[in-house]
């Protein structure tokens, strides 16, 4: 007598099997509850001794680096950190603002915690690139427009900047329309576009009003440069000029694209 098919035995197989079994997964008892919580909760009492409490983790020093004109020494004493205190409770935002309001010099600094125990100050500051004469001293302004210092001595290389508005005429309406910052910034613009050669060679910026900018060079040498519009434009036409004409005195590029000398 034959035995079963092979469909036959699979069907059985299947009918002693039974439906598929479900896992159960086994709740945690409180008791193990209880006591990861405890553990977290120690955990972070020890995290909070080690960063609050502990004498591992508190500024000890602070370092200084960047300064040019300024001293490390000045910098310290300005941003006034907390020497002692936990590393991680130091307001770093707020020593940034405490310099950046004493020490106008500074125009970019970043403070960091070092750990385990210092802080960092990185300083950039400012760079003149025009002087206000005032008395016998002179306000340095940055290629900001900002007067960010007095100083008794003037730093090599930086040009005057002369305002010579008060007169009237057009340069006392300049003078009302634009303001005083305004056109200083414009001669800013100005210096920031004058080529190299000539920038080493330029003594002062005079303004006359927001049209009229003109640069005095060294060996009794003037450019008429106008308005700080088209600025790459009319250091292009220089170049040409002065190279064109070297025994010239007078430059005029007010116009670039009708550039002038004259004088010998």
């Amino acid at each position: 007598m034959a035995g079963p098919t092979t469909a036959e035995r699979g069907a059985r197989r299947r009918e002693s099997s039974g439906p598929p079994r479900v896992r159960r997964f086994k709740r945690p008892r409180l008791r193990t509850i209880v006591i990861l919580a405890a553990l977290l909760v120690t955990l972070g009492g020890a995290a909070g001794w080690l960063f609050y409490g502990s004498a591992w983790l508190r500024v000890e020093e602070v370092s200084v680096s960047g300064t040019r004109v300024l001293t490390p020494e000045q910098v310290r004493e300005a941003a006034d950190v907390p020497v002692g205190e936990p590393l991680i409770s130091v307001g770093i935002e707020t020593i940034e603002a405490r310099l950046t309001k004493k020490l106008p010099r500074i125009d970019v600094i970043e403070a960091d915690r070092s750990w385990p125990d210092g802080i960092e100050l990185k300083v950039t500051e400012r760079t003149p690139v025009l002087l206000v004469q005032n008395g016998d001293k002179y306000v340095e302004v940055d290629d900001g427009g900002v007067r960010f210092a007095t100083v008794s001595r003037a730093p090599k290389g930086v040009p005057l900047l002369e305002l010579a508005v008060s007169r009237p005429g057009s340069a006392a309406a300049s003078l009302r329309r634009f303001g005083e910052d305004r056109l200083a910034r414009e001669a800013v613009r100005v210096a920031g576009r004058v080529p190299d050669p000539v920038a080493r060679d330029t003594r002062l910026v005079k303004v006359r009003s927001f049209d009229d900018i003109s640069l005095e060079l060294t060996g009794g040498r003037t450019v008429a440069w106008g308005s700080g519009e088209k600025g790459a434009d009319k250091a292009r036409a220089l170049t040409a000029l002065m190279k064109a004409a070297p025994g010239a005195r007078h430059f005029d590029v007010s116009v670039p694209t009708a550039p002038a000398s004259s004088g010998s």
